[in-house]
């Protein structure tokens, strides 16, 4: 049956999904695409808000019937229905059976590192490409070193990434921390290689590779740095990424580490960021968190229009060259980072795969449980760039 659809956004009726549905609305005109989810009059509301023309599919995530008659359908699927290990994995495994591309937003490491296990050789054998973390969840870290590395031309040793920006959480970023407090995840996901392929890994990158990280003055960015909340996920997205690269011969550097921190003006800050860290860590893995969750936002619920104008995101990347030069470049843009930034990110991540597919990197045919950087690189970058994300470097006032 012939595709009639480029783009399904699945899971529209959420705070970041009407946030796809008003991006598309703006800028997909030429393409056709819809909203689906498990809420039909939800989703009737939000198509008359946003696109009011817009067909409106829906489907349970345990629907297999209902999801099989929306990825038969489309070229893409945008999926910002998370929790994700609750509510993506029959979509996912549905996306691949019926030859679907697949973006979501997630940043749920153990569910990725399970969708890999399931659905990446039948993904490479279909030329599909499922790409979990196209938002602020992991794309930043991923594709900023991407960059990084193609602008640098020569073998790298090794990248360290700073992170800093201002935000807030939703109510479905909330309910996804607090669910995997009711997880039992075992001893292998605190593995920093977890998403690698199997005996991709040397005993030098294991051992440059930790997620302990300590408050330290950088005399490279001339400031603080210190743990970064997002790092034990984006790290393992950009260990993935260097990875398959290499298996494509197109290899970031031998024995090539990445590392990722948070940066702060102030030593202060740096303190009170990190203690706060591990305060709501603490608060995930004990009954508490059920009495704190009360008081916090609920699914659907998010920052205002005010700020998420307000918001911002800014990374800046060391690049330590075989040849012992360093580097520095950077990635930034305006808004709130884990909403209109992610928005802005899943979508173009879906438009990329429909309007660049000749371009695609491994070329037209190659599929699997890839990354942002692997399965969507440079033409992605191109499409960032015109829509107001910044990619620099290297940087003079670094050298």
């Amino acid at each position: 049956m012939a595709k009639d659809l480029d783009i399904v956004v699945y899971g529209a009726t959420g705070f970041t999904g009407r946030l796809c549905v008003k991006y598309l609305f703006e800028n997909a005109k030429d393409l056709k695409w819809a909203i689906a989810g498990r809420d039909l009059i939800k989703l009737s509301q939000v198509a008359i808000r946003f696109s009011p023309t817009t067909e409106t599919l829906e489907a349970d995530g345990d629907d297999e019937k209902a999801l099989d008659a929306i990825t038969s359908r489309t070229k893409v699927v945008i999926s910002t229905a998370g929790p994700f290990h609750r509510y993506g994995s029959k979509l996912v495994a549905s996306c691949v059976k019926n030859s679907t591309h697949y973006v979501d937003i997630t940043g749920e490491t153990f569910w990725i590192k399970e969708m890999i296990d399931k659905h990446h050789a039948e993904a490479v054998s279909k030329g599909i490409r499922i790409i979990p973390s196209c938002g602020y969840d992991s794309l930043p870290s991923d594709l900023g070193v991407f960059f990084s590395a193609k602008q640098l031309g020569k073998p790298i040793k090794r990248v360290e990434s700073y992170h800093t920006g201002r935000g807030s959480a939703s109510g479905g970023t909330i309910e996804t921390g607090f669910s995997m407090g009711d997880l039992k995840l075992g001893k292998e996901m605190q593995d920093p290689f977890l998403l690698n392929p199997m005996d991709s890994v040397t005993s030098e990158q294991r051992s440059l590779s930790s997620d302990r990280v300590k408050i330290r003055k950088n005399k490279i960015i001339n400031a603080w740095t210190g743990r970064f909340i997002m790092a034990t996920m984006n790290t393992r997205v950009v260990r993935r990424s260097a990875a398959l690269l290499e298996s494509r011969q197109e290899a970031y550097g031998v024995d090539f580490t990445y590392q990722e921190y948070a940066f702060y003006q102030k030593y202060l800050n740096a303190v009170l960021v990190s203690l706060a860290t591990l305060f709501s860590m603490i608060i995930i893995g004990t009954p508490i968190r059920k009495l704190v969750r009360s008081f916090l936002p609920k699914p659907g619920e998010g920052p205002s229009e005010e700020t998420m104008e307000k918001g911002f995101f800014d990374c800046l990347y060391t690049v330590e060259a075989e040849d012992g030069s360093l580097s520095v470049f950077r990635m930034h843009g305006k808004g709130d980072p884990g909403y209109r930034v992610t928005s802005k990110f899943v979508c173009e991540s879906a438009m990329t795969l429909i309007r660049d597919e000749e371009n695609l990197p491994g070329g037209k045919d190659y599929g699997g449980l890839l990354t942002p950087a692997s399965g969507l690189g440079q033409p992605l970058i191109d499409r960032l760039s015109k829509s107001g994300i910044f990619f620099e470097g290297p940087l003079e006032e670094f050298s």
